[in-house]
């Protein structure tokens, strides 16, 4: 008989859990202080806790590790459509569902209910993405559903309701709900506007408008996101009125089921834990939203702010990279020390903390944004921080997030590329945001769009940011060259440049709102690394330390 050897396991270290996600975040802590939210702090500070439990992190883990299945038929060859979803999926759905973030920002007019809310959606995004979709969907809803009095009064309270219901019943017998979004087609993608589904009224006497609004649906949609969703927000073209947008729930008013045919779900690269899905619509019953002929205008609402939730999303999955970078790299020990007090690793490590930290500040300021405007705010420079800053902050967070999470899963070597790691979760995760809701030129060509119908507004956006700037020459010089390009000129002309404008304007209002609002040590290298010549072809870590107070940058972002 041969003995077994074996071997001791040393120096070798987990990822960090069992820690509270919001009491270790200086910056999201001021961000609260900030905007007046310190109310929220309690609730917020038990559900970082709760979210950075190890049972939470294996609850995130089984989700995404058994994906969403889809039964098309019953037993009896009866057409159900159903997703069936491992119990883990529930159980992290109904623990954001129970903080009452669903609703948060339309609840009432406290102050700072916004950056509470964004607050919740950056927590519970650092551990798992996938549910936030229906998450994101569903309050990004409210404000175009509260447009229709009639339907709006039907579904208040289950869309305000904090009590999970996965049931898969008619929109009556629900105690609270999710919503949906059905946007893209094969031939169109991003551009809506080539969409061909078409919506026909049912007519009985009424007129063209149809029996209450009522509208038959037959098209498809190439993503439509979440299938098990109560209903979705779909836009279709009329015959004679042009796009419009329709209310379709799962269940008809009469108990059967709506004629929404999954075809099947996407085999995503990331985002497992959630489905998506191809549908058919075989003249689903729909309601109409607003008028024929607005339709895009109408889900555009509602896809802004799901943009502000990528911005948030990814930020939160750039933090999460940064503190299991940062909690891993001070454990760990090759060429006799530990990897946080290797000069060139510390240069990394450094690197990914401010940029976590400027996309942070970046989300919470939009967020505040979002908030004056939903109290009738008319100053040009907050319509301009939500109309021209969410497309650029969507354009730019995003996809920073896919080159820095792939940067701290390099951190952990090899054990961070194998598949049950959890950062092998978040490079997975961080494209999506990215793509959703429009990809980088999309945004670009947004802001470029968003400028040409209010420049004063970008201009007094602009303005803002030079009072922060005024003894800065670097944030001043790229303000007075960008107010240069726009105004030499029109957007339409900055086509080729998109990309070019775009960054630099996120740069500098990163800059400008890290100078106001964060230590000297995290602003002063942020604007050494990213503005000037620094900016140039660089890769993550490629930064002169020398001008930078790499310990107190650590030491902020994560302590330990």
């Amino acid at each position: 008989m041969t003995a077994c050897t074996t071997h001791e396991v040393f120096n070798q270290f987990d990822e960090l859990a069992d820690f509270n996600l919001l009491t270790t975040d200086a910056a999201l802590g001021e961000a609260l202080e900030r905007a007046g939210a310190l109310w929220a702090q309690p609730q917020l500070a038990a559900y970082g806790q709760q979210l950075g439990a190890q049972d939470t992190w294996r609850l995130a883990d089984q989700a995404n590790r058994h994906t969403p299945t889809l039964h098309s038929f019953d037993a009896r060859g009866r057409r159900t459509d159903t997703v069936e979803f491992h119990p883990s999926w529930h159980a992290l759905m109904a623990l954001y569902r129970a903080q009452g973030l669903v609703a948060q920002p339309f609840l009432n007019q406290r102050a700072g209910r916004w950056t509470a809310w964004a607050a919740g959606f950056y927590l519970h995004g650092q551990v798992e993405q996938g549910t936030l979709c229906p998450a994101t969907m569903t309050t990004a809803s409210i404000p175009v559903l509260q447009k229709e009095p009639a339907l709006w009064a039907q579904l208040q309270a289950q869309l305000f309701s904090n009590d999970y219901d996965a049931r898969d019943v008619t929109l009556a017998q629900k105690r609270s709900i999710w919503l949906g979004m059905g946007m893209t087609e094969k031939q169109g993608g991003s551009d809506v506007r080539a969409n061909t589904t078409l919506a026909t009224p049912l007519r009985s006497g009424t007129g063209a408008g149809g029996r209450g609004g009522e509208y038959l649906l037959r098209g498809h949609k190439w993503f439509f996101s979440a299938p098990m969703c109560d209903a979705h927000l779909v836009v279709a073209r009329t015959a004679e009125g042009g796009h419009a947008c329709f209310f379709v729930p799962r269940w008809r008013p009469d108990g059967s089921k709506n004629t929404v045919n999954v075809q099947r779900l996407k085999d995503k690269v990331g985002n497992r834990s959630n489905a998506s899905s191809e549908v058919e619509f075989a003249d689903a019953w729909g309601i109409l939203m607003g008028e024929e002929g607005r339709g895009i205008p109408t889900i555009i609402e509602m896809a802004t702010t799901t943009r502000l939730c990528c911005v948030l999303g990814s930020a939160a999955i750039l933090r999460q990279a940064t503190v299991q970078a940062l909690a891993y790299a001070r454990q760990r020990q090759a060429f006799g020390k530990r990897l946080a007090e290797q000069p060139l690793m510390r240069a990394v490590l450094a690197d990914l903390a401010l940029e976590s930290e400027a996309a942070l500040v970046l989300a919470m300021r939009l967020a505040q944004a979002y908030e004056h405007e939903s109290e009738g705010a008319s100053d040009p420079a907050q319509r301009a921080w939500k109309r021209v800053m969410t497309p650029a902050a969507k354009f730019w967070v995003c996809k920073r997030a896919v080159e820095l999470t792939g940067e701290a899963m390099e951190v952990f070597g090899g054990n961070g590329y194998v598949d049950s790691s959890a950062m092998a979760r978040l490079f997975r995760e961080a494209p999506v945001n990215s793509i959703w809701e429009g990809s980088g030129n999309v945004m670009c060509l947004d802001v470029l769009r968003a400028i040409g119908r209010e420049p004063e507004a970008a201009m007094a956006l602009l303005a803002e940011l030079a009072d922060t700037a005024a003894g800065e020459p670097l944030l001043l010089a790229e303000l007075q060259a960008l107010r240069g390009l726009l105004a030499t000129k029109p957007p339409e002309a900055l086509e080729a440049l998109g990309r070019v404008l775009v960054q630099r304007l996120v740069l500098v209002a990163q800059a400008c709102l890290l100078r106001r609002h964060a230590p000297a040590a995290v602003a002063d290298g942020f604007i050494a690394t990213r503005l000037g010549s620094a900016s140039a072809g660089r890769v993550v870590g490629a930064i002169d330390t020398r001008a930078i107070d790499v310990a107190a940058v650590l030491a902020r972002a994560f302590p330990g």
